[in-house]
C-alpha cells in the first residue's frame, strides 16, 4: 500500500480523486465516476472538493478538513 501526500490545491485534489475513480460534480461535490453518486464521510456527509483532506489508507473512507473528521482519523490511527 502506498501513501500519497498532496498539497491543498484543487488541481492536486482532482488528480488524487482521478486515481481513485472519482471526480467533482457541477456543485463541487466529489462523485464516483461510475455510479455518479456523491461520496460521503463516515458520518454520512457529502464531501465538497474544498473540504477534501484525503482518503483513509486501504479504503474509500473520505476525510474532510473539519475538526471532527480529523479527530476521528486520529482515533482510527491510534486503534
Amino acid at each position: 500500500m502506498k501513501t500519497v501526500t498532496f498539497n491543498n490545491s484543487d488541481v492536486a485534489k482532482r488528480g488524487v480523486l482521478a486515481l481513485l475513480g472519482k471526480s467533482v460534480d457541477a456543485e463541487g461535490f466529489i462523485v464516483d465516476n461510475e455510479s455518479k453518486m456523491r461520496v460521503v464521510t463516515p458520518r454520512g456527509e457529502e464531501v465538497l472538493l474544498s473540504d477534501f483532506a484525503g482518503v483513509r489508507k486501504g479504503s474509500e473512507v473520505f476525510i474532510t478538513s473539519d475538526l471532527p473528521s480529523l479527530l476521528d482519523q486520529v482515533d482510527y490511527i491510534r486503534g
